[in-house]
């Protein structure tokens, strides 16, 4: 083959010719496949390669072989500011690793989970990351892939597909026993009305364990306008809890907004506590006091076991920190924080349908 000009990029055709074989064969020896290529053929053509100085074209490579250097993910919403977190978080990890980040949302209408777990899985991906509870259905369909799949942000790891998440229980525990220690004894909870939510479960346990009534129960969206919806029911309810735990950090901004408007002060005349330590929680007024998900640590996590494929068997588990901050009442300069509460007999409960 006679010498190429200078400065024209060496193509796949050029190390055919060189080699005395077809782009085929080519393809099939830079990619490992689909078809064999027997060893001194392929011996010719790497040789070529390394003669040419032949450099694959990456995007390229990634239509013809599929995309297994990508990590899929299906989230249940990325504006979420936790999901937020976790996907920027997830997406350092695989780059710090050589991969990349697919992210589908799967609140996306007319689009079932089962179908994005499908289409994700076509792509050739080598590994999936899954933020959402799934349905028996789904979990049979991820137990029958060939790639590997790791679940987050989760709450249980009963089923054979490794998952990584954090003690909601004891850290909606520890939120609420935190409300304790300051003198409240009337506490709401704001959250899921999913059954398997472990942070109304941990709310629970601290007000029991405290020998106290539980306070109201209102059930809502795991959004801004749940929030807000929520903390309008409260500030107008007759016997107006004293503190809220919110089960997330966005349903706590909403409450905040509806408290304001309402004309209620954040801590003086209801205290509020969070769940996630995601960072707008630093950022609202009073800054929120929260518990504290170690995110880029799940995500490091996550992303280690699909690319070593030294996957760990059920739930891996990370502790919280709750993270004090003003809307509790510390380093507030509230006075008489737990003065004149008004204990609850009875449990109420709303729920609130957007």
């Amino acid at each position: 083959m006679s010498e190429l000009p200078k400065n024209r990029k060496v193509t796949r055709a050029d190390v055919a010719r060189y080699s005395g074989v077809s782009t085929a064969v080519v393809s099939y020896v830079l990619n490992n496949g689909p078809k064999p290529v027997a060893p001194l053929t392929r011996e010719r053509v790497l040789e070529a390669v390394r003669v040419l100085g032949y450099r694959p074209n990456a995007a390229a490579r990634a239509l013809s072989t599929g995309s297994a250097d990508m990590i899929g993910m299906i989230v249940v919403d990325s504006r979420n500011p936790f999901f937020a977190q976790l996907c920027h978080a997830l997406d350092r990890a695989t780059v710090r690793r050589d991969r990349s980040l697919l992210i589908a949302n799967s609140d996306r209408e007319h689009v079932a989970a089962a179908d994005q777990i499908h289409d994700l899985a076509a792509r050739q991906i080598g590994g999936l990351i899954i933020a959402d509870v799934l349905t028996a259905v789904e979990q049979a369909i991820i137990e029958s892939l060939d790639i590997p799949v790791v679940l987050i942000n989760q709450y249980t790891g009963a089923s054979k597909t490794p998952a990584i998440g954090v003690d909601f229980r004891a850290g909606a525990k520890s939120a609420v026993e935190h409300l304790i220690e300051h003198g409240y004894r009337d506490i709401a909870f704001v959250g899921s009305a999913l059954a398997i939510d472990r942070r109304e479960r941990g709310w629970s346990d601290a007000l029991s364990e405290a020998g106290l009534a539980l306070g109201p129960r209102l059930h809502a969206p795991f959004s801004y306008a749940g929030g807000y919806e929520a903390g309008l029911a409260l500030a107008e309810s007759e016997r107006r809890p004293r503190a809220v735990f919110a089960a997330s950090d966005q349903i706590a901004v909403g409450l905040l907004a509806a408290l304001h408007r309402a004309g209620l002060r954040v801590p003086e005349d209801i205290a509020v506590v969070s769940f996630d330590g995601t960072m707008e929680s630093a950022y609202t007024w009073p800054p929120l006091t929260t518990v504290a998900q170690p995110i880029a640590a799940m995500a490091d996590e996550a992303i280690r076991q699909l690319v070593t494929g030294v996957l760990t068997p059920g739930l891996t588990t990370f502790p919280t920190e709750l993270v004090v901050r003003e809307s509790c009442g510390c380093a507030a300069g509230v006075s008489g924080v737990g003065a004149g509460l008004v204990e609850v007999d009875s449990t109420s409960h709303l729920d609130l349908s957007l």
